[in-house]
């Protein structure tokens, strides 16, 4: 059966709708994890980034089959083995067998929605309805998983075949957090040399740059020194990363709401320079920052107990803002940790939805709390 009738019989089983069926609103971002899953299949191959996310000619992993549990927990595996198909198979028994060219021609149509799309949250449902003909039903994975996507890939190098999950980040929507906020993401300071009456003051301060305001208010009558984060599980994930994280980031976070710099590549050679832990030489900061957003973006979550182990262990795949496909695997993971620290910030989330930045007194001492949110730009 030739291509053009393949791609016919499918764009037809698109058209089909059911009256019980549940339309996908999703935003760009989301939209590009099965733009993702349709361009791999596609292409059959992808492609490493150095630091820049500049793609590299000369290294790229073969995809032998994309691997998930879609329906009902069943799995379902898309194989690669000819050139040019994509086999179905569930439990190891073959359903059917498709050109590459009609997952190309539905990336493309997928594409094009997405940059084209008016409003922040839009539905495709060729797209879905496509997803569904494969048993690819579940769009997206679960938000406690950093995973998004199961890959057997082929090492020419080494001619080892892994099967390793990858997390999926896009371009083509609002920029992604790294490390969400959360009451778990609070740093706790003791407030050193504040009278009541000026704790009283500072947490009167409502203005338009109430943040900002807030610690220029404190650090120039009072000291923060810190004590400890706020919820024990993500200390303990911290130090796990290395023992000093939570005193490191606490010195980040105090600079970053102090001075209103959020880029972290920024903030790490400031502490680099002034060194306030008192490390023997420079580079200890970001060097220890980029292992712990790297550890963030692989499997650390603040207030899920870690173990270390990284449940995205292929890597990141980006999809760049041409639609490509670039992936850091983790076989060049100081290209990734690179680009990780050149392209994320610290951003401040709301303060009454995570309580922090106001000055609370327990046991006779002040208190005050700061917040960690890491974005990519």
């Amino acid at each position: 059966m030739d291509t053009l009738t393949v791609e016919q019989r499918h764009r037809n089983m698109c058209r089909v709708k059911s009256r019980d069926t549940k339309i996908e609103v999703k935003d760009r971002g989301e939209w590009s994890e099965p733009y993702a899953f349709l361009k791999l299949l596609a292409d059959g191959r992808i492609y490493v980034a150095d630091a820049d996310l500049h793609k590299i000619e000369s290294m790229y992993f073969p995809i032998l089959k994309v691997i998930g549990e879609f329906m009902d927990d069943r799995r379902y595996e898309y194989c690669l083995d000819k050139v040019g198909k994509v086999a179905i198979y569930f439990n190891n028994e073959k359903l059917n067998e498709m050109d590459a060219s009609v997952f190309r021609s539905e990336a493309s149509n997928l594409y094009d929605a997405i940059i084209n799309a008016r409003g922040r949250s839009f539905v495709v449902e060729s797209t879905e309805a496509f997803l569904k003909s494969v048993k690819r039903t579940k769009l997206k994975m679960d938000s406690d998983h950093k995973a998004d996507i199961d890959l057997q890939i082929h090492d020419i190098q080494t001619g080892y075949e892994p099967i390793v999950g990858f997390s999926i980040k896009s371009e083509l929507g609002h920029p992604p957090t790294l490390v969400n906020a959360s009451e778990a993401t609070n740093f706790i300071y003791e407030v050193e040399g504040l009278s009541d009456e000026e704790m009283e003051t500072l947490n009167s301060i409502d203005t338009r740059t109430k943040i900002n305001d807030r610690m220029v208010y404190l650090l120039s009558r009072g000291r923060l020194k810190f004590l400890r984060t706020n919820h024990s599980v993500f200390a303990e994930n911290l130090m796990l990363v290395d023992s000093r994280m939570p005193e490191l980031l606490a010195e980040a976070l105090v600079y970053h709401y102090s001075s209103n710099e959020k880029q972290c590549s920024a903030v790490m050679k400031y502490l680099d320079e002034t060194n306030p832990l008192g490390f023997p030489r420079q580079g200890f900061y970001s060097y220890k920052f980029k292992k712990f957003i790297c550890a963030a973006a692989l499997g650390l979550m603040p207030a899920r107990p870690w173990s270390g182990v990284e449940e995205a262990n292929g890597g990141y795949i980006i999809v760049t803002t041409d639609g490509d496909l670039l992936a850091y695997h983790i076989y060049n993971r100081d290209y990734f940790e690179t680009y990780l620290l050149n392209n994320t910030i610290f951003e401040r989330a709301s303060t009454r939805r995570h309580n922090y930045c106001s000055v609370y007194k327990e046991n006779g001492h002040m208190y005050f709390k700061l917040n960690l949110q890491i974005r990519f730009v």
